[in-house]
């Protein structure tokens, strides 16, 4: 039986392994790919003490640290897709059929895009389309941007943009935005803003880079195109957490309520980090932070454990 299996890869997951070999745990961590969401992004300007990296390079460096450390198990190229309680802890079950037994789990799956299901959203992910702003808004100095979602994280995705392009429309499918007023009447005196009501994203074009967007405008009726150079898709996230089943408490988005101080869980021995829980901001700095916390907080529970 493991002290501890770690469940994805991403920065949190990656912090949280790294520590345990540290801590000398019998540890494993399990994920299909590493890096997290930020490997798409081009060009990262705020993973701290690096002034710029790609998202592929840094996916490869944190993988590196991973591997490097000697009393750690890496199991890649697998999903977790069941845990159940047993005596002493927990039964993982993955993908390919595998079973694993452990004291401790800390869930660090991290969530994936909510996407427009549109043509071009996946032809152009990476090239144009974006869905980080606080990542990607520098890469559209004087260009002109698309916002897709009238939420909090439309609204600031507008703000972030601000600072860097020459033209930001900002995309709302209903009569009103949905997000922070204060954001809101902000960014809607900049004359710099377009804001649409009523319309729906319908096509992603372009050539090797997007150039444009179509869209239903349901208030005149009929299909438009805007030509844009960027479009960030900020209709919010999908917490990675169908595995654990009714296991852990989770928020009304369906993301894992942690305390915040410890990175506990509702269930005694699940801990969980980073974008798969209810935290306000999601960062990869963040993310390896709550990792970090949690695995610290594992380990003075395995220590009290044992004593």
């Amino acid at each position: 039986m493991y002290d501890l299996v770690i469940i994805g890869g991403g920065p949190g997951g990656i912090a949280a392994g790294i520590y345990a070999s540290r801590k000398k745990l019998n540890a494993a961590i399990v994920s299909e790919t590493f890096g997290g969401q930020s490997v798409v992004s081009m060009d990262i300007r705020n993973w701290i003490g690096t002034e710029s990296i790609a998202g592929v390079d840094l996916a490869k460096n944190l993988e590196a640290h991973l591997r490097a450390q000697p009393d750690l198990k890496v199991v890649d190229g697998e999903i977790v897709t069941a845990v159940a309680p047993m005596e002493g802890g927990f039964h993982i079950t993955t993908r390919s059929g595998a079973m694993m037994e452990t004291k401790t789990i800390l869930v660090a799956s991290g969530s994936r895009h909510r996407r427009l299901g549109i043509p071009g959203e996946d032809a152009f992910d990476g090239k144009g389309v974006v869905w980080c702003s606080t990542c990607d808004a520098p890469l559209f100095g004087g260009k002109t941007v698309v916002v897709v979602g009238a939420g909090n994280a439309g609204l600031e995705a507008v703000r972030d943009s601000l600072a860097y392009a020459s033209k930001v429309h900002l995309f709302v499918r209903g009569d009103a935005v949905k997000g922070d007023a204060e954001t809101f009447d902000m960014i809607s005196k900049d004359p710099k803003v377009e804001i649409h009501y009523q319309v729906e994203a319908k096509e992603i074009i372009g050539d090797q880079f997007v150039t444009g967007l179509r869209y239903l405008d349901k208030k005149e009726g009929g299909m438009k195109e805007l030509a844009t150079d960027g479009v960030f898709v900020e209709i919010g996230s999908v917490p990675n957490v169908e595995f654990l089943g009714d296991l852990v408490k989770k928020d009304p988005y369906n993301a894992i309520v942690v305390d915040h101080a410890t990175q506990r869980t509702s269930r005694e021995g699940i801990w969980a980090a980073g974008d798969v829980t209810d935290l306000p901001y999601r960062q990869n700095n963040i993310s390896a932070g709550d990792g970090v916390k949690a695995l610290l907080n594992i380990y003075d529970s395995l220590t009290k454990r044992k004593q």
